[in-house]
């Protein structure tokens, strides 16, 4: 009987020790390329509402350019948006880029 306490006890122990029990302790999320799961589970304040919000306007807006644009997101208001801030990243760097002009004339020296 013991041992079946101990390993309750380390089970729980483990469990505890993997789980952020401080909001604080959530990573930091690009929101213009995570999933609603991954939004809520990271984002302190933000749960699954608010994620699939979140995702419906990047779909019909395309990627989010700044931290305040999430105020246009229904049920993000300013308290929530400070709350996040931290946490948010806009970082577009696994969308391909876009050229800006015509494509450079080829070098005649060639």
């Amino acid at each position: 009987m013991k041992t079946i306490r101990k390993c309750a006890i380390a089970a729980a122990c483990l469990l505890a020790a993997a789980l952020p029990l401080d909001p604080a302790m959530a990573g930091e999320v690009n929101v213009n390329t995570a999933d609603a799961e991954t939004l809520a589970a990271e984002l302190n304040g933000i749960g699954p509402v608010k994620a699939k919000a979140i995702i419906e306007y990047r779909e019909q807006n395309g990627p989010f350019k700044s931290v305040e644009e999430l105020l246009k997101v229904k049920g993000i208001g300013p308290k929530t948006l400070e709350k996040i801030r931290k946490d948010v990243l806009l970082d577009k760097a696994s969308e391909p880029e876009k050229p800006t002009g015509p494509p450079p004339a080829p070098d005649a020296d060639a």
